[in-house]
């Protein structure tokens, strides 16, 4: 599966992924942690051999589980961390607040993991206020209703936090009910860093390359917008310890013909 996805990514002209996983339900069924990751590894280590592409693993913790299961799956993990760049929060939002989480986030933080998490899509603006000050997170997933809150979308500028939009499976969760109504035009217009990417494509469809071929029809963006987004990808993306890269990455997105 983790091949197949990034054949399909790089075709599309991905060219570094931070992708997450969810261990539980795997764990749930039997299988070892070490299983899952170096499974993921292999994959990931074969498509920068193959394909060029660069990728770092972001391990989520599903809100719908317990504060204690979160930290049985840090603790599982804690052999493999040398594969783990970071740790996310993913799944249900509402009724499950950052908060709920902070333990594990204090230990991973503790451990010298990224720390991010999906605030704001389906909760209130305050989750992501929460994701930001009680867990310490680097970039917010989604974070689209922190334009209800002039004070926070302030505070997202000044500070340079990442929001990593998902436009296609915002309609599929009709958080956005079409997506000429996709509030990205007036988050770039506001100042902030956003990026575009996929979501669970194997579920929700749509693929990097097109949900900005989505945004592109849908929103009228133009060239250089497009181009923008590519770089913003760059400037949020975890590769403090690779700037040669992350440069060489930067002067393609110039290069690019959008």
């Amino acid at each position: 599966l983790a091949n197949a996805y990034l054949a399909r990514a790089a075709a599309q002209g991905v060219r570094h992924a931070e992708i997450f996983f969810d261990p539980q339900a795997h764990i749930a069924r039997g299988v070892e942690m070490g299983t899952v990751v170096e499974g993921l590894w292999r994959a990931l280590a074969r498509s920068e051999a193959v394909h060029g592409v660069s990728t770092q693993l972001i391990m989520c913790f599903l809100r719908d589980e317990s504060a204690e299961s979160a930290l049985e799956t840090l603790a599982a993990a804690k052999p493999y961390l040398d594969r783990i760049v970071g740790v996310g929060l993913d799944s249900a939002e509402v009724g499950h607040p950052p908060v709920k989480f902070r333990e594990v986030y204090e230990a991973a933080a503790e451990l010298g993991l990224r720390r991010v998490a999906h605030a704001g899509e389906e909760g209130p603006p305050e989750y992501i206020v929460e994701a930001l000050d009680v867990l310490g997170v680097e970039r917010i997933d989604h974070g689209l209703r922190c334009m209800e809150s002039p004070e926070l979308v302030a505070r997202l500028v000044r500070d340079r936090i990442p929001l990593t939009l998902c436009p296609l499976s915002n309609v599929r969760l009709r958080t956005v009910d079409v997506l000429a109504d996709h509030p990205l035009p007036a988050m770039l217009d506001a100042g902030l860093l956003c990026t575009v990417n996929s979501d669970d494509p194997a579920y929700f469809g749509g693929y990097a390359g097109d949900n900005f071929d989505a945004v592109r029809s849908a929103l009228g963006l133009g060239e250089e917008t497009l181009r923008q987004l590519a770089r913003n990808s760059f400037l949020a993306s975890f590769l403090e310890h690779d700037e040669e890269l992350r440069a060489r990455y930067l002067a393609e997105v110039e290069a690019y013909a959008f």
